[in-house]
């Protein structure tokens, strides 16, 4: 396995849109959306559209064959696809929702290569209604972080897959992603790791605007085929730096052994060595 974490937004970094305003425009929704959205914060919003949406007469169906139009560059299905194959863990951290993000994995046949989905929940309900709810219910407390919105802090979700990964012997991260909310968790990141903005995006803005801020990497993307080209670019690179690590630890530890001479007679008393954890 490679130990690298590769960590996905959704939202204009894996899908070429914004899923939310995707669905809203596709159905008709959208001067009622920008009525409603001084009124009250975006996850509620879209939970209140879907009630909308619900109430004349529009059918789960409906929405989910809408987000299966998505535009999705096939070059970032390749990406995927091979990242996952170099031994690669994928990770999603969205501020969309679950039942869009999981309608438009499968309708790719890309669910089996994710290992985790961190994002606002939803789920039909019994009147075929779609909810959607906050990953962090802001109504109750709040996540204390002043960079982020009140549902969601991914600087707080990464650094808890990042303490998983670590105990997992997984100690490279690649972040990609273009949002605002995806600036808390870049500055999470560590001088080992790389961080991948979309260009001319919110996130490559904030980047720019002091750079020094950032202790990973920076590698900008444009497209889906820039993605495939510089993620596969990077992940390869790390594999190479790793297996050279690995083998200049094993000649140290050869040229060592050359100094030592064991009696064959009590290689027996010795216990038996346990294998090195990749």
């Amino acid at each position: 396995m490679a130990g690298i974490v590769v960590v996905f937004d959704f939202d204009k970094t894996i899908i070429d849109h914004d899923s939310d305003n995707w669905v809203v425009d596709e159905l008709g929704m959208t001067q009622l959306f920008d009525e409603l959205m001084p009124t009250m914060p975006w996850n509620s919003l879209m939970d209140r559209m879907m009630k909308e949406l619900h109430s004349q007469g529009r059918t789960i169906d409906e929405i989910a064959n809408v987000l299966k139009r998505a535009p999705l560059h096939p070059n970032i299905i390749s990406a995927i696809k091979s990242a996952h194959a170099l031994g690669c863990e994928l990770k999603i951290l969205s501020d969309a929702n679950l039942f869009y993000i999981e309608t438009i994995l499968e309708h790719h046949g890309l669910m089996g290569y994710f290992s985790e989905i961190n994002t606002n929940p939803s789920f039909v309900n019994e009147e075929g209604r779609l909810r959607i709810f906050p990953y962090h219910d802001f109504t109750t407390s709040s996540h204390g972080c002043p960079l982020c919105p009140p549902n969601m802090c991914k600087g707080l979700v990464i650094e808890r897959i990042k303490a998983t990964a670590y105990a997992e012997g997984k100690k490279r991260f690649i972040y990609l992603g273009d949002g605002k909310g995806d600036y808390c968790p870049s500055l999470k990141l560590e001088q080992v790791d790389r961080v991948m903005p979309r260009k001319n995006y919110p996130l490559w803005e904030l980047i720019c605007s002091n750079p020094s801020l950032i202790k990973a990497e920076i590698h900008e993307w444009n497209d889906g085929e820039e993605l495939e080209q510089i993620l596969l670019q990077l992940i390869n690179t790390i594999i190479y730096e790793e297996s050279n690590t690995n083998n200049n630890n094993a000649a140290l530890i050869s040229a060592d052994c050359k100094f030592q001479t064991i009696p064959i007679s009590n290689h027996e008393s010795f216990p038996k060595a346990l294998p090195v954890r990749p």
